[in-house]
C-alpha cells in the first residue's frame, strides 16, 4: 500500500514536471531556428544547428545506462543532469549580449548542443522510471491522456512566445530574451518536481549487460533491433527536410510570427485531439499496426507543402502532421516498454536513442548540403528537398515497417478500420 501511494504521488509530480517542462518546450523548440535566423544564420548553419545536437545527444546516451547502473539510481541521473540542462538556457538567451555578431551563430550551436545533450542524458533513466509505475495494459491510455494535457500547455506557451515576438518585432532580440528567460524559469520549476519522484532500489544484474555492438549484431534475429532500424531510417528521411520548414516559412514565404506560430501550434492542437484516441487503440490493437499506418501519412507530409503555400491551406497540412506524429511517437515509445524487460529498459532506450539520433543528425547535415546544389522546384530549392524527403519516407514505410512484429496479443483490425476508428467515423 505504501508503495502504491508513493507511485500515485510520483505520477502527480511527473504530470507537474511535464506541465512546466512543456511550457519551456513551447517557448524554445520551435523558436531556436527563428532565433538563429535573427542572428543571421545561413542554411548550412541551420542544418548543423539541428544535426549536431541530435548526434551529441545520441552519443552521450551510450554512457547513460552505464552511469545509471554505476550509481544504482535512475533518480540521481535525472536530478543531476536535469539541473545542468536547466542552467544551459542562460548562455543561450545571453548570446547577443556576450559575443560578437560574427560569432553568435557558432555559440548558439555550441550551447544548444550542450542543452540538448544534457537533457537527453537523463532521458532513458526517466523513461525507465516512469514505465515502472504503469502496467502495460494501461500505458497507451495513460500516456495518451498525459500527452494531451501537456500538448495543451505547449500550445498556450507557444502562442504566448509568438505573441511576445510579434510585440517586439522592431526589437526582436529583446523578444527572444523574454521568452527564453521565461523558459528558464519554467524549466527550473519542472526540475523541482522531478526531484520529488519516487524510485525503488535498482537491482543491477550483470547478466543483463550487453554492449552497443552486441545490440547491433542482433539485427537479423531481433525484432526490437529491426524496430530501431525502422524508426532511425524514417528519422533520417524526415530530417532531410524538417529543419528547413521554419526557414521556408520565415525566409522564403516571408510569414510573420503570428502566421508562423499559428502553423506551428496547428500540429500540437491536432495532436491533442487525436493522442488519447491513438492511446486507446494502441492498448487494443497494439503499437505496430499504428506505427505502420502513421508512417505512410508521415511520408506524405512534405508533398502538401509542394502543392500549395497558402497559410490557410497549410493549416490543414499541419493538422494531418499532428494526426500522424501523435500516433507514431506514442506507439514508438510504448513499443519499447512492451518489448523490453525492466532490467534492460534503460540500456535499450539509450541505444534506441543513439541510433535514431545519429540518423537524424546525418539527415539534417545532408539536407543542409543538398540545399546548396539542388535545382529549384516551383522557384524554391527547399521544395526539391521536400520531394526527395517524401519519396525516401515512402520507401522506408513500404520496406522496413513489414519486418516488425507485435510483441503481445492484440485484436485484429484492418488499417482502414483503424483509421476510421481514430477519426471518429467508427
Amino acid at each position: 500500500m505504501e508503495r502504491k501511494n508513493k507511485i500515485k504521488k510520483s505520477l502527480k509530480f511527473s504530470l507537474l514536471d511535464g506541465v512546466f517542462a512543456s511550457c519551456m518546450v513551447g517557448m524554445t523548440a520551435d523558436y531556436i531556428t527563428p532565433y538563429a535566423l535573427t542572428l543571421k544564420a545561413y542554411p548550412y548553419q541551420i542544418g548543423i544547428l539541428n544535426a549536431l545536437p541530435n548526434l551529441s545527444s545520441s552519443l552521450v546516451q551510450l554512457k547513460s545506462a552505464d552511469l545509471t547502473e554505476k550509481l544504482k539510481s535512475r533518480k540521481k541521473i535525472i536530478n543531476y543532469f536535469g539541473f545542468l540542462h536547466t542552467l544551459m538556457l542562460l548562455p543561450i538567451l545571453l548570446i547577443p549580449y556576450l559575443f560578437k555578431e560574427q560569432n553568435q551563430v557558432f555559440f548558439l550551436i555550441v550551447f544548444f548542443t550542450l542543452f540538448t545533450s544534457l537533457g537527453a542524458f537523463a532521458g532513458p533513466a526517466w523513461s525507465s522510471l516512469i514505465s515502472d509505475y504503469l502496467p502495460y495494459k494501461s500505458r497507451g491510455k495513460y500516456f495518451g491522456w498525459r500527452n494531451k494535457i501537456l500538448g495543451i500547455v505547449t500550445i498556450i506557451s507557444s502562442f504566448l512566445a509568438g505573441f511576445i515576438l510579434h510585440l517586439f518585432k522592431f526589437n526582436i532580440l529583446k523578444g527572444f530574451l523574454i521568452i527564453f528567460s521565461l523558459a528558464f524559469i519554467f524549466r527550473l520549476i519542472s526540475w523541482y518536481f522531478l526531484t520529488r519522484m519516487y524510485e525503488a532500489q535498482v537491482k543491477v544484474k550483470p547478466e543483463t549487460y550487453f554492449s552497443f555492438f552486441d545490440f547491433l549484431k542482433r539485427l537479423r534475429e531481433s525484432n526490437f533491433v529491426k524496430f530501431v532500424i525502422f524508426v532511425a531510417s524514417l528519422n533520417f528521411c524526415v530530417n532531410l527536410a524538417s529543419p528547413f520548414f521554419s526557414v521556408f516559412m520565415l525566409r522564403d514565404l516571408k510569414f510573420n510570427y503570428i502566421i508562423y506560430t499559428l502553423l506551428v501550434v496547428s500540429v500540437s492542437i491536432s495532436s491533442i485531439f487525436f493522442i488519447d484516441r491513438w492511446g486507446r487503440q494502441a492498448d487494443k490493437v497494439g503499437n505496430v499496426k499504428i506505427l505502420k499506418l502513421t508512417s505512410f501519412f508521415i511520408a506524405s507530409l512534405p508533398l502538401w507543402w509542394i502543392i500549395n503555400q497558402n497559410p490557410i491551406y497549410l493549416v490543414f497540412a499541419q493538422i494531418l502532421s499532428g494526426f500522424a506524429w501523435s500516433g507514431f511517437n506514442l506507439c514508438a515509445i510504448n513499443f519499447i516498454y512492451d518489448a523490453v524487460s525492466p532490467s534492460k529498459r534503460t540500456r535499450c532506450i539509450a541505444y534506441f536513442n543513439v541510433v535514431s539520433g545519429s540518423a537524424s543528425c546525418l539527415g539534417a547535415l545532408l539536407g543542409g548540403y543538398l540545399l546548396n546544389i539542388l535545382p529549384s522546384l516551383f522557384g524554391f530549392k527547399i521544395l526539391t528537398l521536400f520531394l526527395i524527403s517524401s519519396s525516401l519516407r515512402f520507401l522506408v514505410a513500404i520496406l522496413n515497417s513489414r519486418k516488425i512484429k507485435e510483441v503481445r496479443k492484440t485484436e485484429n483490425i484492418t488499417s482502414k478500420d483503424l483509421f476510421y476508428s481514430v477519426i471518429g467515423i467508427k
